[in-house]
């Protein structure tokens, strides 16, 4: 499964971001650091919705602070409009960041507890010194009512006097108020309620329409991400796996991880009989990673080759790229190499 290589990027393209080569080292308490994103490269085009998936702990939080250089990465490139974020000065990446924006997964956490909602929504704005005092008031105002919340009920009160799906509301309207072009959207539905996380769904798909934007949604639930998603890039032990339209990837995974994670989602039918393999076994720890392909312990496909080599990520299907020695082909081929 998981593997290095570029063959996924669109070099015909003019990416609104590429990530190339991206690392990222973290220490341990004993002095020895180990990879939690391990070489990986994706782009987004402008206007697009790219999801990025994997179980909790592959490295999706990582990417996303990545990208906003939260800490800035190990090594590899950050290019958002063709500048390296990377290798750009303290002030230089402060000027280029109101054109990023975050929604992160915890709602209620990310707001300031001490702060009223219309300042925390202008602080973007307040920070740019983006028009007047009466035209930033204006702006959080417009911004609140479109988030679907009262500015006059709203505007003077604390985040904890909202639910999470409104705290949420508020995150977004601070993230778009200073009108970015790319928005990172870091699980910004996983610790709603069912009920709330379509409508912050909608609510975010009727922003990005609203006002042109370009998504990065992470999430680990496939049916969520195939909702808003236009690719989909499937995450594994720090390694990309599998690159694809919602809909190539749905109906025909190519990689047994991809498959085992379609598996795993709720059949409304109880009579409906499981489809694919089921994934088994422990997440391996990123400290000390399988040798070859990482999904080789989990993988009801590897071989000796999984464990001795590590895969390189290759087009399988027009527009759908996958790191695996032994790839799925057609539906009905999910046993054996």
């Amino acid at each position: 499964m998981a593997g290095t290589g570029t063959a996924h990027l669109r070099e015909a393209e003019n990416p609104v971001l590429r990530v190339h080569n991206l690392v990222v080292e973290y220490s341990t308490g004993g002095g020895e650091k180990f990879a939690a994103v391990a070489d990986i490269s994706l782009d987004i085009l402008r206007g697009e919705t790219l999801g990025l998936v994997g179980e909790s702990g592959c490295g999706k939080s990582t990417v996303a602070k990545a990208i906003m250089q939260l800490p800035k990465p190990t090594s590899g490139e950050v290019l958002f409009d063709g500048r390296n974020l990377a290798a750009m000065s303290a002030s230089e990446l402060r000027s280029e960041r109101r054109k990023l924006q975050m929604i992160f997964q915890d709602p209620i956490s990310s707001l300031n507890p001490l702060r009223r909602v219309r300042h925390i929504v202008a602080e973007g704005l307040d920070v740019a010194g983006k028009g007047s005092r009466a035209e930033r008031a204006a702006a959080v105002d417009d911004m609140l009512s479109v988030v679907g919340l009262d500015p006059e009920v709203a505007g003077d009160r604390r985040p904890h006097e909202f639910s999470g799906g409104q705290c949420q509301r508020i995150s977004i309207a601070r993230a778009i108020v200073v009108e970015p072009d790319l928005v990172v959207c870091d699980e910004p539905v996983s610790a709603l309620d069912v009920s709330v996380q379509a409508q912050i769904l909608n609510l975010l798909e009727d922003m990005k329409e609203r006002y042109g934007l370009t998504l990065l949604f992470i999430a680990h639930d496939l049916a969520v991400v195939k909702n808003v998603s236009d690719r989909v890039v499937v995450m594994y032990l720090g390694k990309i796996c599998e690159v694809a339209s919602p809909d190539s990837l749905y109906a025909a995974p190519r990689h047994p991880y991809t498959e085992a994670l379609l598996a795993a989602i709720p059949e409304p039918d109880p009579m409906a009989a499981p489809t694919g393999d089921a994934l088994v076994g422990e997440l391996p720890s990123p400290h000390d990673p399988p040798s070859g392909c990482r999904f080789r312990t989990r993988c009801p496909r590897a071989d000796s080759l999984c464990s001795a080599e590590e895969p390189v990520i290759r087009e399988v299907a027009p527009n759908h790229f996958v790191a695996c020695h032994f790839p799925l082909s057609e539906p009905n081929d999910r046993k054996q190499p």
